[in-house]
């Protein structure tokens, strides 16, 4: 097929990428490098079946073109985290509310195939039942969550209005290899990675008790290719690893010494996908076990040495407005 993932230099759509490659496929990249890297890809930068287009996605009269001749469809490209999306509103519904939609009339333009989109399980907010379903409450609970939600509703629209096949999928807490290295500060494997390699104690929220899905990037790119050779549209279908684990656990496999910090407003004290939708209709399964995803982060901890190292309290000055805004 002739692919095209926007935000393709990023962690996540780096190794759909790689997958699509692998796969046989023809892919080309569009990505404005805000938060994706050009090395990410420096390893399969010789192939003559990948592109790479330096663009906004919002900018649609830019990337209309681009889509001629496209197949399939997968829309990557957002800002992530929560205190920035506190801060810069806008921002992020340039990113990811304008950005969606430019992407998804440029393909419904183009006749494309296939459209996948990445959604997020934080439009769960705070679930009431785990593992949580996809008819589970809607409740963004951050500008983050807000706007990816809207992308995914615009996505159903289209798919509706305009009979795009379209598909999204709720990604839960995704990791592993080329995740963001610097920037505000963030997810927790990153956080983590840096203060092991400084030899400073992982900062663990609350008593650590908490859980996480922590689902393995390359069975995320495998659910994006398993929606998009599916026939399936017009369904959100969640993304998650088949179970849930806490902090404690991960810095038991990480190891080192501990500092707690403080609970923080709007996170749930569990994430957990419900994953049989997606079993059943797609036929995909996770096979990374937490584990052996662990231990492959710990096979490329040297990415982590020039990532920002974070404190207690430089945690604290970080998330000041997340706690301002949301407590």
């Amino acid at each position: 097929m002739n692919c095209l993932v926007t935000g393709g230099a990023g962690f996540i759509g780096s190794h759909l990428v790689d997958r699509l490659l692998a796969d046989g496929h023809q892919v080309m990249v569009l990505d404005n490098f805000s938060t994706g890297r050009p090395d990410n890809l420096a390893h399969c930068s010789g192939s003559p079946r990948l592109k790479l287009r330096q663009v906004d996605v919002a900018d649609y009269e830019a990337i209309r073109p681009l889509f001629d001749g496209v197949e399939w469809v997968f829309h990557l490209a957002a800002l992530a985290d929560i205190v920035p999306s506190i801060q810069r509103p806008l921002d992020y519904h340039h990113a990811n509310v304008d950005g969606a939609a430019s992407v998804l009339e440029a393909a419904r333009q183009a006749g494309v195939k296939r459209f996948v989109y990445a959604a997020s399980s934080s439009c769960y907010g705070i679930p009431d039942h785990y593992p949580t379903p996809e008819t589970a409450p809607i409740r963004p609970q951050y500008p983050y969550a807000l706007t990816k939600y809207l992308g995914e509703q615009m996505v159903m629209h289209w798919a509706q209005v305009y009979h795009l096949p379209a598909v999204a999928l709720r990604f839960f807490n995704v990791y592993g290899p080329r995740s963001r290295t610097s920037g505000t500060y963030g997810a927790v494997f990153g956080v983590f990675l840096a203060q092991k390699l400084a030899g400073q104690p992982f900062t663990v929220v609350g008593d650590g008790t908490q859980t996480r899905d922590f689902t393995f990037v390359t069975d995320v790119a495998a659910a994006c290719v398993a929606a998009a050779a599916s026939e399936l549209t017009g369904a959100a279908l969640n993304v998650g690893s088949g179970s849930t684990y806490s902090v404690n656990r991960l810095v038991e496999l990480l190891g080192g010494e501990v500092t707690y910090i403080p609970k923080r407003p709007g996170e749930p004290d569990c994430t957990f996908a419900d994953i049989g939708k997606i079993q059943r209709l797609l036929g995909w399964q996770p096979v990374v076990s937490f584990e052996a995803g662990v231990a492959a982060m710990l096979q490329v901890i040297d990415a982590w040495r020039a990532a920002p190292v974070w404190t207690a309290e430089g945690i604290e000055a970080a998330t000041r407005e997340w706690f301002q805004y949301l407590g």
